[in-house]
């Protein structure tokens, strides 16, 4: 079946194309009968509007992109929904782009974008990230760029992240007051603000507690899960072994616990684990996982709506500022063996 456009339509009511898409848009120029007739029509013959034509006078696409590191970790998916609500409410169509945790994936994403293709950016930058000229020649064609979660340090724009220092210290104060000696915390990045907030909240809470900080206690991780287990299962190996775990990725969660399977240690007995996530799979873990859980749904939309109003209001109102959302620490079996408790962070 032929699929319907302006030109059938304007055919079919002998009118012009520019006046069907303003009847279409309820267009103030545009009489209340013409406007009758081409709805009547567009329903009769299900039309459906293509946003990208629809938009070309006006030089916006419609479309936002949401650029992340990965789909893996459930935050970036509840992450997507959030914005998705927010962004359809306004007529918006959000498009996702994967970096896979690489910065020259990053780059090229988005100088894609220079050519118009969106209208505004919502990203999470890649562990690799350490150069911010493709953010900053992105905004110079025009094109808003706001972050969520992850951020890049030296870009002017808005930014919606959680207490990631504060979060950190509270986990970290959990395995300690759990009676842990010997911590350890598992990361991906150093180099990225996320990355050093929580590593900042971990040694807080050692030098509150009189745990002198070791280097050799921030464990650096990749994107890989099969070098991950071997980096983890080595750290648990060592002497003295770390009695308590602080991951700060989802996506290092499973390879902590096989490494503890493997090597028949036993959590939390011999080693407790608090990690930051937000799948639902920590509480049929076995044991149940102690998380930092986030507000990824709240981060998403409230990043969207910032983005939204600034291409509302022609790029003005974005203008640079972070908001922070608070975490939440969900007790469970992985530290102190007891019913779920929920603190907020």
């Amino acid at each position: 079946m032929e699929k319907i456009n302006l030109k059938h339509l304007a055919d079919e009511l002998h009118l012009s194309t520019s006046t069907v898409s303003r009847a279409l848009q309820d267009s103030h120029q545009i009489s209340t009968e013409t406007k009758r007739r081409v709805m009547e029509l567009a329903h009769k013959l299900d039309y459906v509007p293509n946003p990208h034509a629809s938009s070309l006078g006006s030089r916006k696409s419609k479309t936002i992109a949401v650029v992340i590191p990965e789909v893996f970790d459930s935050y970036f998916a509840q992450a997507i929904n959030g914005i998705e609500t927010v962004a359809q409410a306004h007529g918006y169509h959000v498009l996702i782009y994967l970096t896979h945790e690489s910065a020259q994936q990053e780059q090229a994403i988005l100088h894609a974008f220079q050519g118009g293709r969106v209208d505004g950016v919502l990203m999470s930058v890649s562990a690799e990230t350490s150069s911010t000229e493709h953010i900053e020649a992105l905004q110079a064609q025009g094109v808003p760029v706001a972050f969520f979660d992850r951020a890049a340090d030296g870009i002017e724009t808005a930014c919606v992240t959680t207490n990631d220092l504060e979060s950190s210290y509270l986990a970290t104060r959990h395995l300690l007051d759990c009676g842990c000696t010997n911590l350890a915390l598992l990361s991906i990045s150093r180099q990225l603000s996320i990355g050093r907030q929580r590593i900042a909240g971990f040694q807080k809470a050692l030098a509150e507690h009189g745990v002198a900080f070791e280097e050799s206690a921030i464990i650096d991780c990749t994107n890989d899960p099969e070098e991950n287990y071997r980096i983890i299962r080595k750290a648990l190996e060592a002497r003295p072994r770390p009695d308590g775990l602080l991951v700060t990725v989802e996506l290092l969660t499973v390879s902590a616990y096989q490494a503890c399977y493997d090597l028949h240690l036993g959590i939390p007995a011999e080693v407790k684990v608090v990690s930051f996530s937000n799948s639902r799979s920590a509480t049929i873990l076995n044991p149940a996982l102690t998380t930092i859980s986030q507000p990824a749904f709240e981060t998403g939309k409230t990043a969207a709506t910032l983005l939204l109003k600034g291409l509302k209001n022609n790029n003005k109102a974005l203008v640079a500022g972070q908001v922070v959302l608070p975490s939440l620490l969900n007790i469970r079996a992985s530290t102190v063996g007891v019913p779920a408790e929920r603190l907020p962070v």
